[in-house]
């Protein structure tokens, strides 16, 4: 468990004092794959950087499975960065080092026995699927490959612990589904809880079962991802979860309107995304629907809807067809003109 309680970061910065991160408490549990999401210059990257302590905060308490980091002496501090692996955006691959001897660097450090390091090289290697690449340099690598070797040489150590910064944005879209596939399988299989950074709401969809949204320093919302998908509370939040789920009726659409009255928004969810609610309204010949524009997306295992539609008839009709909607599970928004 990564527990942040109270914390502020602050920087001098030409002689001025910078908020860097205001009051963030949150708590990331023991196998979540949990994800900071947030413009540049939230303070994503300097918040994950305090769980290894690259970066120590101003005020506030660290925990990790307990312990407060702020009390650690030198020698406990290192024996903790063991527990933890970290992946970069740009790999920090040794360009004069093979693969094998990326991966196994930080077991050289750690002086274990060359005999094991080389066991544990080649299983991690069969892993990642890179076997055949043990002898290569990294400027011989794909985006892709480099990622994977810098996976694995955050798992060679075998922490408990992986913090991924912007890990996938350096990456085109079919090598990050990838990556992110490689990730979630570590932590099914190894129960290695997975703190993520990103500003891309496509990762956290993807992977993610829990999310805080930052923005100036400070977590703005949190929760479970299926739940700040289906009611985004914060104007952010909402402009977040509209690059996946979309939010607004396309302008092209709007224009071939000749009215522009009487349009809403539609959320489906779970059961009521697989049953054919609208279908059954327009049976019941209340109303005319018109369904301008609708996608679909499964969240955390869960099928997330939303669709616009354009709801004509009499102001008693309307109302009827309305409250139908709402009996059978779907959320309702009046889009304004």
């Amino acid at each position: 468990m990564i527990k942040f309680e109270n914390i502020d970061k602050t920087y001098i910065k030409n002689k001025q004092q910078v908020h860097a991160l205001k009051d963030i408490n949150l708590t990331v549990d023991q196998g979540d794959i949990f994800g900071l999401i947030g413009w540049s210059g939230a303070g994503k990257s300097t918040l994950i950087r305090l769980v290894n302590q690259l970066e120590k905060p101003s005020s506030g308490t660290v925990l990790v499975d307990g312990i407060n980091l702020n009390r650690l002496s030198a020698v406990e501090q290192r024996k903790h960065k063991k527990n933890i692996g970290m992946i970069f955006q740009h790999f920090n691959l040794l360009e004069t080092k093979t693969v094998g001897q990326n991966i196994a660097l930080p077991l050289i450090l750690q002086n274990v026995d060359r005999t094991e390091i080389e066991q544990r090289v080649d299983a991690m290697l069969d892993y990642i699927d890179l076997k055949a690449k043990k002898d290569s340099y990294p400027g011989q690598l794909s985006g892709g490959q480099k990622q994977r070797v810098g996976i694995a040489r955050a798992l060679i150590t075998q922490p408990s612990i992986l913090l991924c910064d912007e890990a996938t944005s350096a990456l085109d879209p079919q090598t990050t589904l990838s990556i992110l596939k490689l990730l979630k399988q570590i932590n099914h299989e190894q129960n290695i809880t997975i703190l993520l950074v990103t500003h891309e709401m496509e990762v956290i969809s993807s992977i993610c079962n829990k999310v805080a949204v930052m923005e100036q320093g400070q977590v703005i919302e949190q929760g479970s991802v299926l739940e700040i998908f289906s009611t985004p509370k914060h104007n952010t939040t909402k402009k977040f979860v509209s690059t996946v789920l979309n939010a607004e009726i396309p302008e092209r659409i709007l224009e071939s309107l000749v009215c522009q009255h009487d349009i809403y928004r539609l959320e489906f969810l779970g059961d009521s995304a697989r049953e054919p609610i609208i279908n059954e309204l327009i049976l019941k010949q209340l109303v005319k629907i018109n369904i301008l524009f609708g996608n679909m997306r499964e969240i955390s295992g869960v099928v997330l809807g939303s669709m616009f539609v354009q709801i004509s008839g009499e102001d008693d009709a309307i109302e009827e067809a309305l409250s139908f909607l709402k009996q059978n599970g779907v959320r309702i928004e009046r889009e304004v003109a």
